[in-house]
């Protein structure tokens, strides 16, 4: 169709000047010819543009809240350690299920994890620092992180005894040995969280979740959370998940009218440039998470 154009207005312009070769005076468009030709540009059968469409915002804003609890959850249950003892329970440690954590002052709640579920900008390169996922004890230090894909992780174990680390959905199944480490680099998203296993030690578990522009975040131990450097001037659906939540794998879904949280945990926001939301307290009713 824009080639059969650009023939037509070649054709009018042939005409005009008549069969012999002329010098013009000045350049001059002609007019209908060219807005034909535009809209051609413009159009497409359904009568929209033929570009994809691009990013519709501009700018960069912060995202940041609070979760809690609503009531303080009862005292976490001993995990059952039947195996090499004299290092995963050293000098008689118990070690406790930790898929619940609630600050004792503030009932600030960790581990959920909040992330925006698609981007059209992101605005920093992956970091080429290394994210340490660490052993110790016979249980991984970071019982949920967060990395982003082509980021390397550097899986260790400060155990003197060997431990397997299987990361769920992904080809990294591989044997630690006492003191030793080696590195993982994410080629792809999880769409969810996954876990994180130790074949030899059955009761050791963790969470990773990995995300193509790096707009994650974990809680800290207080509940707190900060998103930086997202785009702004643009819908964004925002994921939210905890371990113990009722929703479809993992999904926590909230009673907050003001963003329309779906049931399967979660929410849109539009943010201005320069921006930092604080979403403030968000209260999380024990019965979400099966209290």
């Amino acid at each position: 169709m824009i080639r059969l154009l650009l023939l037509i207005v070649g054709v009018s312009l042939t005409a005009a000047s008549g069969c012999g070769l002329s010098r013009l005076d000045a350049a001059r468009a002609d007019a209908a010819a060219a807005s034909t030709l535009r809209e051609a540009l413009r159009s497409t059968a359904g009568g929209e543009s033929t570009a994809e469409a691009g990013p519709t915002g501009s700018g960069w804003a912060t995202l940041k809240g609070v979760f809690t609890l609503d009531a303080m959850p009862p005292a976490a249950r001993q995990l059952v350690v039947d195996k090499d003892t004299e290092v995963c329970s050293k000098d008689g440690v118990k070690l406790l299920d930790r898929s619940l954590l609630v600050d004792s002052s503030s009932k600030g709640l960790a581990n959920v994890v909040i992330f925006v579920r698609k981007s059209s900008r992101v605005k920093n390169p992956v970091s080429s620092d290394q994210l340490v996922f660490d052993q110790k004890n016979c249980e991984f230090l970071s019982p949920v992180f967060a990395a982003r894909v082509g980021q390397p992780v550097d899986v260790r174990n400060s155990d003197p005894i060997g431990h397997n680390t299987n990361i769920a959905g992904t080809s990294f199944n591989q044997l630690i040995p006492a003191g030793e480490g080696t590195t993982y680099t994410p080629n792809k998203e999880t769409g969810m969280p996954v876990m994180v296993t130790c074949n030899i030690h059955p009761w050791m578990k963790a969470y990773a979740v990995f995300r193509e522009d790096g707009y994650v975040a974990v809680t800290a131990a207080d509940g707190s959370f900060t998103i930086p450097d997202l785009p702004a001037g643009e819908p964004l659906e925002f994921q939210v998940w905890h371990e113990r939540a009722s929703g479809p794998n993992g999904a926590l879904a909230l009673d907050v009218p003001a963003l329309k949280w779906s049931d399967k945990g979660r929410f849109k926001l539009t943010l201005e440039a320069d921006e930092v939301k604080d979403l403030g307290t968000l209260v999380v009713p024990a019965g979400a998470l099966g209290i």
